[in-house]
């Protein structure tokens, strides 16, 4: 990708620079007219103030390379040149002006404005000029000034705002994979969650029903529960995704869980899960509540799927800095081998919130999962 783009990078610059050279060409080419044009008609002039018309306008088409010294020398040049003929307007002296305040950095911008109203002074007072002439050769070098420094600032203009919307693309494309890797986190917790839970309770309802036909019938029922839960998760993710981004329509999109939730998702869960909180629960955002719930959701899956135990803690710790959400089975943990893609996103959820997450086996055996979130 590197060499293609400086492949294809090099003739775009070799454009750039015929396209400016041919510009200097012609603005040199027009310069030269202006200034010898009145030197050879009607009545050509000697040919030392015709050389001297050339160094005063012919360096201009090298103005961008050294706009300093192109000054220096049009300048010159056109000082001697007054002496024998006086041109209606130093056309070169102009451009080099010019070119000075549109390319030359601050610190030569600011140096040359005395330089130049001293060397435009001497060539208007050496002669004898009269006030006439000193006020319209002063206006147009200022004009001169102002237009470069007009180029120079609409040029940054123009920088800035392709940097701006450079950046904007970026913060779009970023946007647009993080809400795709926000949409199949959240798909993958509901499919692996509620699809698991089902059949889990699928296999244990035939055997229920030969023994147990109430125990049964609420298996079963579970099962439509499970199911119309991940119906309504699943719908409201699709109308985020088939739903244009609009500020104005917040209640378009699906519903986040919330911690409330918890106790439900462990009555759901087909395991005997211990749920203790400690401290006292603070105002905490919405994505947050659900991040947690999320994480919960797939700790739970993880234990039922892996573990080979039923028997899971599930401890939340508020604290004045902190949300501490602990999961703990006394089973072997996930097994080796798997996608991992539960974990990866687990551990997402917990970043994206400025969270941390940490998992592995506890200290008596079993598996772990820690996520604590600031609340600040």
């Amino acid at each position: 990708m590197t060499n293609a783009g400086h492949v294809s990078g090099a003739p775009m610059a070799w454009a750039a620079r015929l396209s400016g050279r041919r510009a200097d060409g012609a603005i040199a080419a027009a310069t030269i007219a202006a200034t010898i044009g009145p030197l050879l008609v009607p009545d050509p002039k000697a040919w030392w103030i015709i050389a001297l018309g050339v160094l005063a306008s012919a360096p201009v088409y090298w103005r961008r390379r050294a706009p300093m010294a192109v000054a220096l020398l049009a300048g010159a040049a056109m000082t001697l040149m007054v002496f024998w003929e006086k041109p209606f307007l130093p056309f070169g002296p102009l451009v080099a002006v010019y070119t000075i305040a549109d390319l030359s950095p601050t610190g030569k911008r600011l140096a040359a404005i005395p330089a130049i109203a001293a060397v435009v002074g001497m060539s208007l007072a050496l002669p004898g000029e009269n006030s006439e002439t000193f006020r319209l050769v002063g206006t147009a070098f200022v004009a001169a000034y102002a237009l470069g420094t007009s180029a120079r600032a609409n040029r940054s203009r123009t920088a800035e705002l392709a940097e701006r919307a450079r950046r904007r693309e970026q913060e779009h494309i970023a946007a647009v994979a993080e809400e795709r890797a926000r949409i199949a986190r959240d798909m993958h917790d509901i499919i692996t969650h509620s699809v698991g839970l089902m059949v889990v309770q699928a296999e244990a309802g035939p055997v229920v029903a030969r023994s147990d036909a109430p125990r049964a019938e609420a298996v079963f029922d579970a099962i439509a529960d499970t199911g119309r839960g991940a119906l309504t998760e699943l719908r409201g993710l699709l109308t985020a995704l088939r739903t244009p981004a609009d500020p104005s329509a917040e209640d378009l999109g699906p519903v986040q869980p919330r911690l409330d939730g918890l106790a439900s998702l462990a009555e759901r869960s087909g395991l005997d899960v211990i749920m203790t909180v400690e401290g006292e629960r603070r105002q905490m955002p919405g994505s947050l509540e659900a991040a947690v719930y999320r994480i919960v959701q797939e700790a739970l899956s993880n234990v039922r799927k892996h573990a080979g135990v039923r028997a899971v803690r599930v401890r939340l710790r508020w604290t004045s800095e902190e949300l501490l959400a602990e999961i703990a089975d006394e089973g072997g943990g996930p097994r080796r081998g798997g996608s991992g893609y539960g974990l990866i996103g687990m551990r997402e959820r917990a970043i994206a919130c400025g969270g941390t997450l940490s998992t592995g086996p506890g200290q008596d055996g079993g598996f772990i999962v820690r996520a604590a979130f600031p609340l600040e």
